[in-house]
């Protein structure tokens, strides 16, 4: 009868000192958690103005970030060893997400998102996250740079979630996460000859992609950037719209809740996609500098902490995290620009949405978790 207490006593002593061994640790990185709360701070202000005051919308929003937080403090914590062994369960369950997609799938111009009630999740934003941990996964164990053979197997893991994006269609997310899985190959010592077979065979396959994927929305944007004129009420209404809003804004901008191109409707998705544009109306060049400075401390630092990473799953995770970041910032703000067509992807951590958000933070979790814990693994 005394055998059953005995074994829950090791078990409970065995789960106290797990837990005091982890809570021990380092894990939150000061300057990177700091420039993290100030953008989101930011962001909540920005989306008050954009929103005309809808508190309902920036409570909502601040739930959103104070889940992604959450996790990110937890996934800080957790040794990268244990994020490893996960990684082939959590590429295997986006991939099943993704395949829900287009038959519970809802959206406009896309069937991105699954309605769970309580929260609608976008499964290509875990993608994000899961195929650059599944590249690093295969690699870390292998010889590099990699071998031929190791490449296939990174290009077959990477065309499954694209594949499932692409048919959605949503063609500005597919790239971003073919760009985060490009990133672990680079990081990996991929040969600049086979760099540029790829780039070559890309632009060989654009007149395929124009003609048999694109849909005529997606073509309308291409022409639309090259001259936004072109259909000024049309598919260059979003453009120019942005572009008189950032133009309006001067250098201290028109005042917080100010912006005339959101309050009378003139820029759509004014909260999501173009709250940039909202943000240089309101605050001016002054502002957007502001708010480029603490994204160029966030790159700064997550690339820091991406160079101090002791092993080869480590590194390739953390700098493709980074890097994949400085692909959302410099996307979003070339399209509000005009610089780039429009494809539909949020400025981090300003743009109203969940799983955008709760994913970024989440791999800043991670990429924590990899500089914490470099000592002791």
């Amino acid at each position: 009868m005394s055998a059953a207490p005995t074994a829950l006593a090791r078990i409970e002593r065995g789960a106290r000192r797990w837990w005091a061994r982890l809570a021990s640790r380092p894990t939150l990185d000061p300057v990177l958690t700091v420039a993290l709360a100030l953008l989101a701070a930011a962001g909540l202000v920005v989306l008050h103005g954009a929103s005309g005051g809808n508190a309902d919308l920036v409570a909502a929003q601040g739930f959103r970030l104070a889940v992604g937080f959450g996790a990110m403090y937890l996934l800080a914590r957790l040794p990268p060893a244990w994020l490893r062994s996960l990684t082939p369960w959590l590429y295997a369950g986006s991939l099943v997400l993704l395949l829900l997609v287009p038959f519970f799938g809802t959206g406009r111009s896309a069937r991105s998102w699954l309605d769970l009630g309580f929260f609608h999740l976008q499964p290509a934003e875990l993608a994000k996250l899961t195929l650059p941990l599944a590249l690093a996964w295969v690699l870390h164990a292998r010889l590099l740079p990699p071998s031929f053979g190791a490449l296939v197997a990174c290009a077959m893991i990477t065309a499954l979630p694209i594949g499932l994006i692409a048919i959605q269609p949503d063609f500005g997310t597919a790239a971003l996460v073919l760009a985060s899985a490009a990133f672990v190959v680079f990081l990996a010592g991929m040969r600049w000859w086979q760099i540029g077979a790829l780039v070559l065979s890309a632009c060989l396959a654009t007149p395929l992609l124009w003609h048999f994927y694109l849909v005529d929305y997606q073509k309308a944007r291409i022409l639309t950037f090259l001259d936004p004129h072109s259909d000024p009420l049309g598919s260059g209404w979003n453009i120019i719209q942005a572009e008189i809003a950032i133009g309006s804004g001067g250098l201290f901008g028109k005042g917080w809740g100010a912006s005339t191109q959101a309050q009378l409707d003139f820029l759509p998705e004014h909260t999501t996609d173009f709250i940039f544009a909202v943000l240089a109306e309101e605050f001016g060049l002054v502002g957007v500098l502001v708010v480029l400075l603490i994204y160029a401390v966030i790159v700064g630092r997550s690339i820091h902490l991406a160079t101090l990473a002791r092993d080869t799953w480590g590194r390739l995770v953390a700098g493709s995290l980074a890097l994949t970041f400085v692909v959302y910032v410099l996307v979003n703000g070339g399209m509000v620009a005009g610089l780039l067509p429009v494809v539909g992807v949020p400025m981090p951590l300003l743009s109203y949405g969940g799983t955008s958000a709760v994913t970024l933070l989440a791999g800043f979790g991670i990429l924590m978790s990899i500089h914490a814990h470099r000592r002791s693994d």
